[in-house]
């Protein structure tokens, strides 16, 4: 094994957890100045959007708005994202063990990647405020090839960046159609982090399981 890459949300970072917690906060916020509509029902439709337009897009709350309002009140729209941010940078955390884990795979000689459906800035970003990003040779995000997983085009783009063969890869991710299936494809080695899955098997199997990031060590000794 040559090289390990990562899935970041919900694989690295409990990234639903910090985004329900702050879509709480913005929806707590926006009542607080204004929005006549009840918490729980406002939090429920703006999943809902997400759901239609994508858990990263950029203007939800203005979605949000357009959809419950009819229009976009600015007062009501920014305390919601100011409120939202704040949360999100006090919640933007690794799962544990990350850190130990990334460090013993570098000690090893492994070449560490992350492929993301994310936007590229994001992922970065992402990756700085936890303090992770000298740990990774590149990032493949959605702007890299305008394909999301399972697309074979973000896993060729990681190959590209590796220059090694797929079979000598191993790819860690939490969606089994998105990031299992797409790397099996184009012949990876795949590992399910079962303690960020969300979505179900569904007959797909990946060629190790993790209930914990910190059993990368034992895949990667074999």
């Amino acid at each position: 094994m040559k090289a390990v890459l990562f899935d970041l949300d919900n694989t690295l970072i409990d990234f639903m957890r910090m985004k329900k917690i702050s879509c709480e906060a913005a929806i707590s916020a926006m009542i607080d100045a204004g929005l006549e509509m009840e918490k729980d029902e406002a939090y429920k439709k703006l999943f809902d959007l997400y759901g239609v337009h994508g858990i990263e897009h950029q203007q939800i709350f203005q979605k949000f708005l357009e959809e419950v309002t009819g229009e976009v009140d600015y007062k009501i729209l920014s305390r919601g994202i100011a409120a939202y941010r704040k949360m999100q940078a006090g919640y933007l955390e690794p799962y544990p063990r990350v850190r130990s884990t990334l460090i013993l795979l570098r000690e090893k000689g492994l070449k560490l990647g992350i492929v993301s459906d994310a936007p590229k800035l994001k992922a970065w970003m992402r990756l700085a405020e936890m303090g992770l990003t000298d740990f990774f040779d590149f990032v493949v995000a959605f702007d890299d090839t305008g394909e999301r997983k399972p697309s074979a085009l973000p896993f060729k783009a990681a190959l590209e960046h590796l220059g090694c063969n797929p079979s000598e890869i191993l790819f860690v991710g939490d969606n089994p159609e998105r990031d299992i299936a797409g790397a099996k494809e184009v012949g990876m080695k795949t590992c399910l982090a079962k303690y960020g899955q969300l979505f179900p098997d569904n007959g797909i199997k990946a060629d190790y399981e993790l209930k914990d990031i910190a059993g990368l060590a034992k895949i990667v000794s074999k």
